[in-house]
């Protein structure tokens, strides 16, 4: 009989919380077009693998939570092992207490103890308020253990409905940030705050929605239109990484590229843009391609792709937009893409076409200098096999930072088309043929000459190749096998560097 009353008080409590917040309060998140914590596991979780720790954590202030407002444990993505937790906001609004933190730092501390990935589902109304300093404590060992395990394991954020203040940090430390539009806002200062200090009118959708983050300020790197769909991309994401930096990606059944023109592709024209998409759609395996942070600073696309399936990590210019050029956001997509890759042993491959960097006072007053500097500590530093194809323009100190050989590229190749120059054709004509057109009766026409001759003698992928910065010219309709032999080739790469506590990067 003892027993019996035992297992029905189990029973009672294990019902209270599978309700957590409560049949209204579900029904009202589902109003809002949101998914309760559980809910939410179920859709990224393999079915029956979902082991919760921590139910019966309890806050030591205030009235007893359910679960204390977040869902711990561990399961299977893909039948690979992860650990997740997932706040509730039909539970005391999701708020972060005590002993709420204490249940995230223990999944983060397993998942690093075990080596596998870590998922985060954000529902917060923030710092529960009644639990002051103990609250703020919280978040700070959220912060340092997601600090600690930054490049051990990879660590994923679902913004899934509200997060402010303090609890957009965690988010902002993990590797890759998803948000749900309509329904997920990230930001320090609200819309009131800013009103009453600035006069700003702004709405919270404006200042932290998933496509403000997304393109304005590229906190985020990928935004959905529902939980179902955010929950589908965070699988995707989970399938293509290694459950940590010891492990290499998993390797897919190769598949043929798209049936694109690659001989017809680039303009014959240098100043005509194309879309460097196409270029990479007719090169990877078809469909593999999973473009990151698409929508900001597109004048660099980077994503993850595989070739023969071999995943590895694309970064390429665009000359769709600006040109092509490299800016300050452009930089910084690019230092932390090539970053991360590096860290969980994603090959590099870098398509180049750019003329330079973006003139401007903007630029220069922005820091272009220091941003700009981030790109080239992130390819030198990064020890993954490296890949470089030039496909047109690649002038100056631009040319250096997309990964050319002097910056540490394991080979590097060119298209006919390629321009690897100082600078351009035109300004470098007039510089070094300066008397020449001054005296010229039709300065015109003798410019039109002497960029010829210029772009004739020097931009070219043929005086780099004998210099040996170009270990090879391609047929743009070659480039797949040449890839995919040369990537095989340097899967075996070892490459050490000196021993340091960690190096400075140009933040």
């Amino acid at each position: 009989m003892a027993n019996s009353k035992k297992l029905a008080e189990l029973a009672r409590r294990r019902e209270q919380l599978f309700a957590m917040g409560g049949a209204e309060r579900v029904e009202r998140q589902h109003q809002m077009g949101k998914w309760s914590a559980r809910e939410r596991l179920a859709a990224l979780l393999d079915p029956d693998t979902f082991q919760e720790l921590g139910a019966h954590v309890e806050a030591r202030v205030g009235e007893p939570a359910p679960a204390d407002g977040v869902v711990t444990g561990v399961g299977r993505a893909g039948g690979r092992p992860v650990y997740v937790y997932a706040q509730d906001f039909t539970v005391v609004g999701g708020s972060l207490g005590e002993m709420h933190a204490k249940k995230i730092q223990a999944m983060q501390d397993l998942a690093l103890k075990a080596g596998c990935p870590m998922v985060g589902l954000n529902d917060s109304g923030g710092a529960r308020i009644q639990e002051g300093v103990d609250a703020l404590s919280g978040y700070g060992e959220i912060f340092r253990r997601n600090t600690h395990a930054s490049g051990v394991i990879p660590q994923i954020t679902v913004i899934m409905g509200p997060s402010a203040g303090g609890a957009v940090y965690s988010p902002a430390l993990t590797d890759l940030v998803i948000m749900v539009r309509g329904t997920a806002q990230m930001f320090i200062t609200g819309p009131q705050v800013i009103r009453a200090v600035t006069g700003e009118q702004v709405t919270a959708e404006e200042l932290g929605g998933a496509d403000a983050q997304l393109t304005r300020s590229g906190v985020a790197h990928f935004a959905a239109d529902t939980d179902a769909e955010a929950l589908a991309l965070t699988r995707e994401l989970l399938a293509r990484f290694p459950a940590n930096n010891l492990e290499d990606p998993p390797r897919q059944p190769p598949r043929p590229p798209e049936p694109v023109d690659l001989n017809g592709l680039v303009p014959d024209d240098p100043n005509k843009p194309y879309d460097v998409r196409r270029i990479i759609a007719g090169v990877v395996d078809r469909g593999s391609f999973l473009e990151c942070q698409a929508g900001y600073a597109d004048n660099v696309v980077v994503g993850w792709a595989h070739l023969d399936g071999q995943p590895v990590g694309v970064i390429a210019n665009q000359p769709r937009v600006l040109a092509g050029t490299l800016d300050i956001d452009a930089s910084d997509k690019l230092a932390r893409f090539v970053r991360l890759c590096d860290a969980f042993n994603f090959p590099l491959l870098t398509l180049v076409d750019t003329p330079g960097y973006l003139p401007g006072t903007a630029q220069e007053y922005g820091g272009i200098i220091r941003h700009g500097a981030k790109v080239l500590y992130a390819y030198a530093e990064a020890t993954v096999p490296k890949v470089t194809v030039i496909l047109r323009k690649a002038y100056g100190g631009a040319y250096l930072a997309m990964c050319s050989r002097s910056l540490g590229a394991d080979l590097a190749v060119a298209w006919p088309s390629a321009e690897i120059a100082v600078m351009g054709p035109e300004p470098a004509a007039n510089i070094i043929y300066r008397r020449e057109l001054e005296a010229a009766p039709d300065p015109a026409a003798a410019r039109r000459e002497k960029v010829a001759e210029y772009r004739e003698r020097f931009a070219n992928p043929y005086v780099a190749a004998a210099r040996g910065y170009v270990d090879a010219v391609v047929e743009p309709a070659e480039t797949r096998a040449a890839l995919i032999r040369m990537l095989s080739a340097l899967m075996s790469k070892r490459e050490s560097r000196p021993s340091k506590k960690h190096g400075n990067v140009p933040l």
